[in-house]
């Protein structure tokens, strides 16, 4: 068994990981970076070359983890990838929305290895796909496995708590156990469930490290924080304000959408005009026809009926302005040049009477993580060429669809792994779990794995 991780440049971005196992090459999750464009957002699939895969799994369809699946399938004709049901159905939105960015990229950038992959090839990638089931011994083609067999390997698929259709996956091999946790949350959201892991020990344990450099407070709880967004929501709506909360299209809308339901249902605020984007439309629309199919909380709630939101196109965007007493969820949730939040905000930061709330993740060199820094009176960066005056009131909640750091310890420290690969988070995120690992665990390795680099299990 051996492992490398082949996420260019490490950190939060294109996420890719490969397994070689005695019967075979797996590949974990083949993401894009969403702050690089063209071969740049890229894994580093050129350190496969022309070897055969033999399957890839995909842990859930955030474009991260998911982007650059078309690229690698393209060089791997005959692969299986197993993912969720739930998976499946939203990245096809994801990728398809991909092509539509990249062509935009290519035709604004100028950049010539645009777009990476085509909707034709989208469609011929998905014939491979397999819909697999949780809690359930798999082979490697997404059969019914053989766990009594020892020298066959099996793949199993782990409710993670994270979006719809998200999993961590455990694979035996040759007596050995490797698990890989995807990104995950083992705290009830709004709609999400916690992640149901396994707590066997395990040999190899491969894990996020996301909120690694987030600290909360003794006292803080999930309850107290959606109060406290409750009422800042109330107070802005009082004065008459519009509220622009930036979100990701995927997963976050449709907790920001639930939270906004249920505040209404509990008259903590009134019937209030809703706006979201249409990339969000489509998946909460998924979440939607697949609520009574997944473990989840509130699973009669259709988000589209109950809330209504009004959905804002790309070409409205440019000429929508905000209403009084209204609320617009807009994608993305990093403000991403070009995206819907990034567009807006520009005639919300100026506007000393506006609130913009944040509810989430987002990278301190975004443009969401310059306006989150920003002082008031300052002028903050949406893009190459657009400085915004910031006089807008600003509000930060927690609702991470990522677990907090001493869950996901805690849970390392339970199933005892022999060597530990750190992830999917940046330096500081990595160094506070090398340290808390090591203490606890003083006779476990554990490691940052270097890009590139073989480890020999």
């Amino acid at each position: 068994m051996r492992f490398t991780n082949l996420t260019r440049g490490a950190g939060i971005g294109s996420n890719c990981y490969r397994l070689d196992l005695p019967d075979g090459t797996v590949i974990l999750d083949c993401g894009m970076h969403p702050e690089r464009v063209g071969r740049d957002a890229t894994p580093m699939l050129e350190e496969i070359g022309g070897e055969a895969i033999r399957t890839t799994i995909l842990t859930h369809a955030h474009q991260d983890h998911v982007g650059c699946l078309p690229l690698l399938q393209s060089g791997q004709p005959g692969m299986p990838v197993l993912m969720t049901p739930g998976t499946a159905r939203i990245a096809e939105i994801m990728l398809h929305n991909s092509v539509n960015v990249m062509t935009r990229q290519q035709e604004e950038l100028k950049i010539t290895d645009a777009p990476l992959f085509t909707h034709q090839s989208i469609e011929t990638a998905s014939r491979k796909w397999r819909r697999c089931p949780l809690d359930r011994p798999l082979d490697l083609d997404g059969g019914r496995g053989n766990s009594g067999d020892v020298s066959s390997t099996t793949i199993t698929f782990y409710d993670a708590g994270h979006i719809l259709g998200s999993t961590g996956v455990l694979i035996r091999s040759g007596g050995k156990k490797f698990f890989y946790t995807g990104d995950v949350n083992f705290e009830d959201q709004t709609i999400q469930t916690g992640a149901r892991f396994p707590e066997e020990e395990i040999d190899v344990l491969l894990m996020e490290t996301t909120r690694g450099d987030a600290p909360l407070p003794s006292d803080f709880t999930r309850i107290k924080e959606e109060q406290r967004f409750g009422s800042a929501v109330a107070s802005a709506l009082s004065e008459g304000a519009s509220i622009t909360i930036p979100v990701f299209a995927l997963g976050k809308t449709q907790e920001v959408m639930a939270m906004l339901w249920k505040m209404q249902r509990e008259r903590i605020i009134p019937p209030t005009p809703l706006y979201i984007g249409g990339l969000s439309s489509k998946i909460t629309a998924v979440y939607d026809a697949m609520a009574g199919e997944v473990s989840r909380n509130l699973p009669r709630l259709k988000l589209m009926e109950a809330v209504t939101p009004y959905v804002a196109g790309g070409t409205e965007i440019q000429s929508l302005s905000p209403r009084k007493r209204s609320i617009y969820a807009l994608s993305s949730g990093m403000m991403t040049e070009h995206t819907l939040s990034n567009i807006f905000a520009r005639k919300v930061l100026p506007d000393s009477s506006q609130y913009i709330f944040f509810v989430g993740y987002s990278d301190a060199n975004s443009p969401a993580g310059r306006v989150r820094q920003a002082q008031l009176g300052s002028d903050v960066q949406l893009s190459e060429k657009a400085f915004v005056p910031f006089h807008c009131h600003r509000e930060i909640f927690t609702f991470s669809a990522h677990s907090r750091r001493e869950d996901l310890l805690s849970y390392a420290i339970k199933i005892r792994p022999k060597t530990i690969f750190l992830v999917h988070g940046d330096n500081p995120a990595v160094e506070w779990f090398k340290q808390e690992l090591s203490n606890a665990l003083p006779y476990t390795k554990v490691f940052a794995p270097t890009p590139g680099v073989p480890v020999d299990l």
